[in-house]
This record gives C-alpha cells, structure tokens and sequence, in this order.
C-alpha cells in the first residue's frame, strides 16, 4: 500500500533494480512530461501529422500519423534503465464516442518497435480504461481494467493511475479514487533498454488516437491525485501541460503547429458564455447578429446596424404578489427563464419561461418575503439563489440547483441571512464565489455582509470573507483588466441615508478598501463599460435625516473611472424620484441606460425614462414610460428581438416592452 516502507523510500528517491538485485537511484522525482518530450520540433517533417485544436475551452493535440508521437525511453531514464517499481501516470484527453469492442491507445511502451513486444500501455474502450503491462519472463501480458469509465464522451478528463506492486488506483477527475488489487503485480524490474515511449498509438503501424491530447506525465514513486486535487477545474487539472497548449497557438513566425478550433454555430436565445464555449458563435436570428464568445461576455462579429426607434407595451405579466426583483436568464438547450421576487411568502415566487413569444408559468419556489434572485453556473450546472428578507428565526435564504432530469429547480442549500436584498455571482482565477447584502439585524444597520466561495469537493459554498457594511442594499462585481471589484450601495445607518458607499479591490486572496462614494439611499449599482471607458452608476432613493422631511427627488450619479488618480469620479448627475434602479443595454451600436422611478413623495406612479448615450452630452433623456411603483428592469433579447422588463412593488403587474428599431 502506498503507506508501506517501500513506497515512503520512493518519496525520497526513485530506484531500479539491477540485475544482481542491488538498488540503486535514477532520476529526480520531478513530473516527467511525456507528452512534450514527443512532441517534434516545428520543423521537423513529423510536425504535419499533428495539430492543435481548441475544443470546450482548452487547447489539445490530435495525431493524425501513429509514429508523430514518440522519442526513445532512454531520454527520461537517464540514471539507468528500469521503470520505476512504484509510479503515477496522468493524462488529460477529450475523446468522441467509441464503436464497441473498439479500443484506442493514450500510451504505449514497444521494445525496439516490435509490434508484439508491447511493455506497457494506457488504453481507453467504451466505458473503460485498461492498463497492460508485461510481467518479466512472461510471454502474456496483464491488463487491469477499470469499468464504467466513462471517457468517451466528447468532454475533457484528467486520469490519475497510482501504481505499487498488486495495487492499481485511479482518480478520475479528482473524484473518489478507485482501487483494484491485481494478482499480477507490475514488475519491480521492467527493463526499458532500447524502447521507445509512443504518445497516442501502440506504435508505427496501429492507428493513432482519434481524440485530443493534453498531458501526459509520469511521475515516480509518488500518487499524483495529491498534486493535482483539488483543482478549480478538476477535468483539466494541472500537473505538465505543454507550452505550446499554453500559450498563443500563433507565434511570431506563424504558428507552432497547425491550428483549428471546434466551432459551433448556436441559433437563438442567447446561450451562457463560459469555459466550454470559448471560441463558439452565437447567431442572434431576431437581431440579426453574430457573435463570438470571449472570456464570459459574446462580442459582435456582425451586426446588422439597428436604432432605436419606439418602445411598444408587449405582455402584461401578473406575478404572484408583488415584485422586488426580476432575473432573466438562459439555460442552454432549455431555453428563456425569468424568475420573480414576490412579496408574499404565502403564495412564494415563479419562475416563468418563455414560450411562444411571451412568459409562461413554469415553476413556482416556496420563499420568504423574497427580495432578489441570482443566476449563475459553475461547471456548466445552473443555479438560482434567493435572497429572502423576512425576520423569522431561522433566517435563511436558499440555493437551488436546475435538475436536468426532473427540469425544475431543486433546493441545494440554505444559507443563514439577515433580511438580505441581494446576491452577486462572480468569478477570479476559476473560483466561483457569491457575496449576499445583508440589510440588518434587529435594528442594527451596522452589520457583515458575507462572501461565500464555492467548494468544489464538497459542492458547498463556504464563508471565504466577511466586509462590515451599512444597511447594504446591492453589490456589483465588475473588473477592469486584471483588476477585480466589488461595489456595496450602503443606504441606512439607523439615522440617516447620508452615508458612504464602498468599493473593493480584490488583491492578494481578499477585497480590500479601495474607494469610498458619498451617496442617498443608495439602492443600486451598474457598471459598464464602453471603448476603453469604465463606468459606475448609482441610483439614490431618497434623502433621510432625524431632523427635516424625507426628499425623493434628488440625483443619481454616474462615475467614470480617472486613469490619473485611479479613482471613479462623478461624470454625469441626473434627476431621479426614489431611484431603485439602473439597466445597461445596447441596440445596435447605441448605448442606453434606463432608470427606474419608483415614488416623487406622493405617488408610485411615475414615468421610468430611457437616456441615450450621446458623447460629450453624456446619458440624454429620449423615451418616458409610465410605470406604477417600478422597482427593477432588465433587458434582454430572443429570436423575437429586443426587450425591456420592469416589475412593480406595489402591484402583481409588471410588464414587458418591445424595443421597436429601424
């Protein structure tokens, strides 16, 4: 077992046994990366067969000769000439479904290139993975099979095989491992003199392997799940991974190697942009467009040239009770969502799909005075967490995960909360994390909102950061370049509304104090950026003291980040009665933001107004819509064009508009 004597010798030196049976060390024990060993200098001949291809959002090799692959073993054993007794092999692939009784080599060990003196393989069939090796004296070799292996399934995998003597261990994806004891055990002397290690074939004349190649790495007398696990991304994690699949694939002079990328062409309602579809297009058919995922934002390719010509009232939607807050979003090959916030814990909140042109009723969640609801995905699987804000003990607000199976959302996990308003999802460096506005505790203002950051092991967030804020209302997380931010809108202290909002940078592991905003009341944020510029809009509900009458009409600030002083700095005031919201949204290649009026100190209803982004003007009024105690908005687009969504907090009615272009 690895925690025998023999295998903690192996941690501090890898031997070889001689033939008069004296032990002897060979190389380091540092990863030992096969894959790059092979590959062939860009202008070597062999250097054709191979190309690179970008596939679900990681870059891998694929052979289209069998021999392009290999270099001779006496490369890597340079101290002498036996395979280590105890070892790891790690391989990261992405294979397509395989015909039974098919099988594909990853690895191979041929001594002298003989077809049928095969030392050792790593070799992957339906739904399985075998290791063969040739016991010394032994005219038949010995294959461990692991079943229900399910590789061949047009997605990334890293393997871990552990070997030591009868036992073999593998780690699929930094899952549980899977160990078999073999009667046969692997070889404690396999001579590897005059071999030859070939990458993605069994050899000159086999096949080669119809798949992708990322990693392939041996490393001696050591498991290799315990550097690779945990990872963020445990289907591509890292132990040796090529330069080339790391860097540009176009250098200087041209590229290294051949380049491809797998492009798929998605029509419809716009689909989520993340790691998997890194490169892929998405045609927007009622707009017209084309677009190109990059990072988690769909750049325009083309675009047809559309303006903003009316807004049309479209659906009147009535929702369970009234509305705090509306999220729309996409879950691929379902469809349109939008989720409402509803006041009445009795009658909870829907989720309503959209279907034949309008929002349908599709789901209804149990909630508690519900105040906001986030979408998000972590590793393609989508999730819609509740902000619930009503003071009964315990305070939860809850994470339900989207079951592809049953279609519906299923509660995942309660988190404690103090009347919260809001969540924001966001992601640094492939970690995923959720930060929740807790509004107050009792009549204590003055309380910690909480950052949670997923735990990818146990499928659980889990507390990461506390920052102590004012009767938080909303968070925004925004980057600029390299840089990562979080905004609070911070709106009661317990006296007054006159208090600072605060923004954080993200700098060595934690948000720190970056700046801080004087506001009113502050309900929301939206950052947004265009043409290298980077902005912060605030919506101030209200002016609020102990001495005086409360003031509903005052300005909401837009802020533009000043590269100078590295600080945001006030760019445009603009009018707003109890502001409770900002939208960002583009038609065309105009820029609009909409706010939402929500109360003037004696009616709800007011008009939102539409501004157009107009240069040196700045945001200038162009469309007025009634609405009745307006309290979000959010745009979105389907094959059937443009819209806007605004609910009520004071009525079950809230409703859809058309933006109409020319």
């Amino acid at each position: 077992m690895w925690a025998s004597s023999a295998f903690l010798l192996g941690l501090l030196l890898r031997s070889c046994a001689a033939q008069e049976g004296v032990w002897a060390p060979c190389t380091d024990l540092l990863p030992l990366d096969l894959l790059t060993r092979a590959l062939p200098r860009p202008t070597h001949a062999a250097s054709r067969q191979i190309h690179m291809v970008q596939s679900g959002g990681s870059r891998g090799l694929r052979v289209s000769q069998a021999s392009a692959l290999s270099f001779s073993a006496s490369q890597v054993f340079t101290g002498c000439e036996y395979f280590p007794e105890e070892f790891s092999l790690v391989a990261t692939l992405k294979l397509q479904q395989l015909r039974p009784k098919r099988n594909e080599f990853v690895l191979s060990l041929l001594e002298g290139g003989a077809e049928d003196r095969l030392l050792l393989a790593l070799r992957v069939s339906r739904a399985q993975l075998h290791f063969l090796f040739l016991p010394p004296g032994s005219g038949s070799r010995s294959r461990v099979t692991f079943e229900g292996v399910g590789l061949d399934d047009d997605h990334w995998h890293t393997v871990s095989l552990a070997v030591t003597g009868h036992y073999f261990t593998l780690t699929l994806d930094c899952g549980a491992p899977l160990e078999i004891k073999h009667s046969q055990p692997f070889p404690r002397a396999l001579n590897t003199s005059g071999t030859r290690f070939y990458a993605g074939s069994r050899g000159q004349r086999r096949g080669a392997f119809s798949g992708l190649l990322r990693q392939l790495v041996l490393l001696p007398g050591s498991d290799a799940s315990l550097s690779l696990c945990p990872s963020s991304d445990p289907s591509v994690s890292e132990l040796s991974v090529p330069a080339a699949l790391q860097t540009s694939p176009v250098q200087p002079n041209g590229p290294a190697y051949p380049y491809e990328a797998e492009v798929r062409v998605t029509a419809g309602t716009r689909p989520v942009c993340s790691g998997p579809q890194q490169g892929q297009l998405w045609f927007n058919t009622g707009l017209k467009a084309l677009y190109l995922c990059e990072g988690s934002h769909w750049t325009p390719l083309l675009t047809s040239k559309q303006r903003l010509d009316y807004v049309d009232d479209y659906q009147d939607l009535y929702t369970n009770s009234e509305t705090f807050d509306a999220e729309v979003f996409t879950i691929p090959n379902e469809g349109l969502f939008l989720a409402t916030a509803n006041r009445n814990s009795h009658s909870g909140s829907g989720i309503y799909k959209w279907t034949l042109g309008s929002f349908q009723k599709y789901q209804n969640i149990s909630t508690r005075e519900a105040r906001a609801w986030k979408h998000f995905t972590i590793s393609s699987k989508d999730f819609l967490v509740v902000a619930n804000s009503a003071e009964v003990q315990p305070e939860r607000s809850v994470l339900y995960r989207w079951s592809p199976t049953r279609r519906r959302f299923v509660q995942h996990q309660t988190i404690e909360t103090h009347s919260a308003l809001d969540w924001e999802a966001f992601s640094i460096h492939n970690h995923s994390f959720l930060v929740v506005a807790n509004h107050r505790r009792d009549s204590n203002h003055n309380i910690d909102s909480v950052i949670y950051r997923w735990n990818p092991q146990s499928k659980r967030l889990e507390v990461n950061q506390t920052l102590r804020t004012v009767g938080a209302y909303d968070w925004e997380f925004f980057s600029v370049g390299q840089y990562h931010f979080l905004v609070v809108a911070n709106t009661f202290d317990g006296r007054t509304t006159s208090v600072s909002s605060t923004i954080y940078v993200w700098n060595q592991g934690s948000f720190q104090h970056f700046q801080y905003i004087p506001t009113q009341g502050a309900v929301d944020w939206e950052a947004f950026s265009f043409e290298g510029r980077y902005f912060l809009a605030v919506a101030n509900s209200q002016r609020v003291s102990e001495r005086g009458p409360s003031n509903y009409s005052i300005n909401s600030t837009v802020y533009e980040l000043n590269p100078l002083t590295q600080s945001f700095l006030r760019f445009q005031d603009i009018l707003t009665h109890s502001a409770v919201d900002w939208e960002y949204f583009t038609v065309g290649e105009e820029r609009f933001l909409v706010v939402g009026n929500s109360h003037d100190g004696s009616s709800y209803s007011l008009n939102s107004i539409i501004y157009r982004w107009q240069g040196y003007e700045g945001f200038v009024p162009v469309h007025s819509l009634p609405t009745f105690g307006c309290r979000d908005w959010e745009h979105f687009t389907t094959t059937d064009g443009s819209f806007l969504v605004y609910s009520s907090a004071t009525s079950r009615l809230s409703k859809v508009f058309r933006l109409k272009t020319y």
